[in-house]
């Protein structure tokens, strides 16, 4: 049984004082961890709306603190390894990796399968944050940091189903995903109803062709979906069932969730689960 000790401290209001140059290398890091592609003094000034002479200052103390590179050929600039060092480093102390992990390397050893935890960015994209390796030849490579976007595959529907965002949001949102096999917004949309109803979610095929996801959420104390996830080659997941990982899931993420002080949502959620199935 995970628990979290403590709850919510009561804060003092406090004014934060503007620190001009550390909000724009901020500003910088986001926008260049957002992308895969590298970006030039102008390219990045242009992005968000800084001087070009100003944006280089920074850009030069980035990476002379090693927290991006330039080539020096192009004169581009990149996120280098200190930030991932940085990243790492919360990654080990942030509470939710530790919490799962424990599941993560049950979960792998039961199915032979990957199995994951990943955090939300709003509606922008997912970052695994713990993960656990099977001991197969059958596995499905992915990597602590690695990025996908939010609403993709089993993990987009549990943010969808459960998540505090407005239906227009999303919608704008599904047109730019990129699928094997992509579902047209209607089957999505219904799949994301009956996500609400089981509580947890499949993909078998749709976002990578030959490989099938399973996910339930987990609500986190600030209203954030996470996601707890098994993923793994599709004949192979269909032999163990994938209604009975879900189910395992279901039961592992509701307890995570309790852990972290949202007990009245996982008791919500049941009672809605039970009313779906009176009726």
């Amino acid at each position: 049984m995970v628990k979290i000790a403590g709850g919510p401290a009561t804060r003092a209001t406090t004014r934060i004082r503007q620190v001009p140059a550390l909000t724009r290398g901020i500003a910088i890091l986001r926008l260049l961890g957002r992308g895969d592609a590298a970006l030039g003094v102008h390219e990045i000034a242009r992005c968000l709306d800084l001087v070009p002479s100003t944006c280089l200052h920074i850009l030069r103390v980035l990476v002379a603190e090693r927290l991006l590179a330039v080539d020096p050929v192009t004169k581009k600039y990149s996120v280098a390894a200190g930030l991932a060092v940085l990243a790492r480093s919360a990654l080990r102390q942030h509470t939710f990796p530790a919490a799962v992990q424990p599941d993560l390397d049950e979960l792998s050893r039961m199915y032979g399968a990957t199995a994951i935890a990943v955090e939300a960015s709003g509606l922008e994209h997912m970052v695994v944050v713990a993960l656990s390796r099977a001991d197969s030849p059958l596995r499905v490579h992915v990597d602590i940091g690695s990025r996908f976007p939010a609403l993709i595959s089993a993990t987009g529907r549990c943010i969808a189903a459960f998540g505090s965002h407005k239906w227009s949001e999303i919608k704008a949102r599904f047109g730019r995903l990129r699928w094997d096999v992509p579902p047209s917004l209607a089957q999505w949309r219904s799949e994301v109803r009956a996500v609400q109803l089981v509580g947890y979610a499949v993909d078998e095929g749709r976002y990578i062709r030959g490989v099938s996801i399973v996910a339930a959420p987990v609500r986190m104390q600030n209203g954030s979906i996470n996601a707890m996830v098994v993923v793994g080659v599709s004949e192979q997941m269909r032999r163990i069932g994938m209604a009975k990982m879900g189910k395992d899931l279901r039961g592992r993420a509701a307890r995570i969730s309790e852990a972290f002080g949202d007990a009245a949502w996982v008791d919500a959620d049941r009672e809605r689960r039970a009313g779906a199935v009176l009726r």
